[in-house]
């Protein structure tokens, strides 16, 4: 991520996204952004890629550090789902279930690091 997202950026972003039924892009960009900067702060490492085409992706967890071609610990959702999840709308064993939540490799569950709640 190019540049790190202030506080009251990032809840002003969620606060727009909540109030709209059709978010700006921009606000979801910089709530997705600004969620995907929480959860690296949290769960700092190089392990899992979380992806949320197309507004940002982030490596996190510690462990085996991956550094070239497709990571072997990947997950990925589409904004409103990550949304969602991070704020604890959602829980993540109900997104999976539904296939909102495309994981693959053994370290790919993040219900251990979510909800994030800003």
């Amino acid at each position: 991520m190019a540049r790190k997202i202030t506080t009251d950026e990032g809840r002003a972003a969620l606060a727009a996204v909540a109030a709209a039924d059709t978010p700006a892009r921009t606000d979801n960009a910089t709530a997705v952004r600004y969620l995907l900067q929480l959860l690296a702060e949290k769960a700092p490492g190089n392990t899992v890629e979380v992806r949320v085409p197309p507004f940002g992706a982030v490596q996190v967890l510690e462990g085996p550090r991956h550094t070239r071609g497709t990571p072997p610990n990947v997950v990925e959702t589409d904004p409103a789902t990550w949304i969602a999840l991070a704020t604890g709308a959602e829980a993540w064993a109900d997104a999976a279930a539904a296939g909102r939540i495309h994981a693959s490799g053994t370290r790919a569950d993040l219900s251990a690091v979510l909800p994030l709640r800003p």
